[in-house]
């Protein structure tokens, strides 16, 4: 028997993830546009188990949107919010927030800083399925 699902419309999930420079892909530290839909996956899965005791599954992303580069370096904020709750599907909306970034110069390798605002990297909207 299925748990009773709590999944409300406005039910926020937000993560934060620092970025190792194990996952740089491209010249300049660039991260891949990938590694921001694995942490959608992880914030829904989390999303998923609050509110429906189970893990659910992705069934289709849609409007997915790079706007800003990830690098190696960088502090991310990861957000889900339900926007619309079915009998089976939920509805989510994400976005992936640059919060700090790595500053590394000759004099400080290790120089990061929070940044004044956070850059809105990454948007998708997503269904997952939970079941019945």
């Amino acid at each position: 028997m299925a748990a009773p699902t709590t999944a409300e419309v406005g039910t926020r999930v937000v993560h934060r993830r620092y970025v190792p420079y194990s996952h740089a892909h491209y010249a300049g530290n660039l991260v891949d546009g990938a590694y921001s839909l694995g942490l959608f996956g992880d914030v829904a899965t989390e999303m998923c188990i609050r509110t429906d005791g189970d893990e659910g599954l992705f069934a289709s992303y849609s409007d997915v949107q790079f706007r800003a580069p990830v690098r190696a370096g960088d502090v991310l904020e990861i957000s889900c919010e339900i926007v619309r709750v079915g009998t089976r599907s939920r509805v989510m909306e994400f976005a992936v927030h640059v919060v700090a970034r790595g500053e590394a110069t000759d004099e400080r390798p290790g120089g990061a800083a929070v940044l004044a605002a956070p850059i809105l990297a990454t948007t998708a909207t997503g269904t997952v399925v939970v079941p019945g």
